[in-house]
């Protein structure tokens, strides 16, 4: 059962996991309604995802200013929690645009890094 949370956005938790496939193929049914013309570029992509990056930073230095106790603004895991997804999402697009298996790029470098650096974690 999803539900929404106060952001409005869909809660899946109680529902199927998400996969790398899945992100994939709604990403690419989504594009289609948000940029029918096919207008948007790699580098409008590179920018996308380096801007949401920076929300993200910002509101990790906000929760750790609070974790400090440093005057200033405040931010929840929650609001990182959604910068995270967006970082997620915007990846996977720029994946999408080159033509890039994410789910097979990301499995090979986790596992290169592991073998690296003599640790026996894999993903399969």
């Amino acid at each position: 059962m999803s539900s929404e949370n106060n952001s409005g956005i869909q809660d899946l938790t109680n529902n199927k996991a998400l996969s790398f496939s899945k992100l994939r193929r709604s990403n690419i049914e989504r594009q289609h309604e948000w940029d029918s013309d096919d207008k948007i570029s790699l580098s409008y992509r590179g920018n996308e995802l380096a801007g949401e990056t920076g929300e993200a930073c910002n509101i990790i230095k906000k929760i750790e200013r609070e974790r400090l106790g440093i005057k200033g603004s405040r931010a929840t895991k929650d609001q990182l929690a959604e910068e995270l997804a967006d970082i997620v999402i915007c990846t996977d697009l720029i994946a999408m645009h080159e033509g890039i298996d994410l789910a097979k790029a990301v499995r090979e470098k986790f596992n290169t890094t592991s073998k690296k650096v003599g640790l026996k974690t894999r993903l399969y």
